[in-house]
């Protein structure tokens, strides 16, 4: 049976609960807006937010090691599907230890590049793609991968190359130099 585009009341039934997820990335990013409340202050930019959720601490650790903490720090637009602590945690015993290790770093830096995406890709566009996708919309990540993303109920799914799967649990977290959409699981590639 071929699929059929997105009604307007399933993408408006889906953007309104992106949006109420959208209000937990206000809860988790508080004390960094608190810390930044003078417009005068420059916004934070993506690895700025992730230190400061105080559930990101793997991936931090991960993107010191692999070396890429100047470039996601850098004038942008990134787009960075953040697996949190618990996504990090799902992965067999030890291989996160193993892949921060020095001699893995090209490896690392792979899988960290995996969950990359140029341009600021927000919820609103993402749910564009997955409709005019016909219910699946594919992201080239800067490691040269596709993520495939669909919409499960009103929660937007998103599948690696390993045909893993991880939910975007919580989605729009503006930073100054792109968006950052939460997973619930770490991408890995084909």
């Amino acid at each position: 049976m071929p699929k059929t585009p997105m009604s307007s009341k399933v993408k408006a039934a889906a953007l309104a609960a992106i949006a109420a997820t959208t209000g937990l990335a206000l809860t988790t990013a508080a004390p960094l807006a608190a810390h930044h409340h003078s417009a005068k202050k420059e916004a934070a930019n993506i690895v700025q937010t992730a230190q400061s959720t105080g559930v990101h601490n793997t991936l931090v650790a991960a993107v010191s090691a692999a070396g890429l903490v100047d470039t996601l720090s850098a004038d942008g637009a990134f787009t960075v599907f953040a697996p949190t602590d618990t996504g990090f945690a799902k992965l067999p015993e030890g291989t996160v230890a193993t892949l921060v290790k020095p001699e893995n770093k090209e490896t690392l830096t792979g899988i960290l590049t995996y969950h990359v995406v140029g341009g600021n890709i927000t919820s609103a566009k993402l749910l564009n793609y997955i409709e005019k996708g016909n219910g699946t919309a594919r992201i080239k990540t800067l490691a040269g991968g596709i993520l495939e993303a669909r919409l499960d109920g009103e929660t937007i799914v998103i599948t690696d190359g390993a045909g893993r799967t991880a939910a975007v649990t919580t989605a729009d977290v503006m930073t100054s130099n792109g968006v950052i959409h939460v997973t619930d699981g770490v991408f890995l590639p084909a």
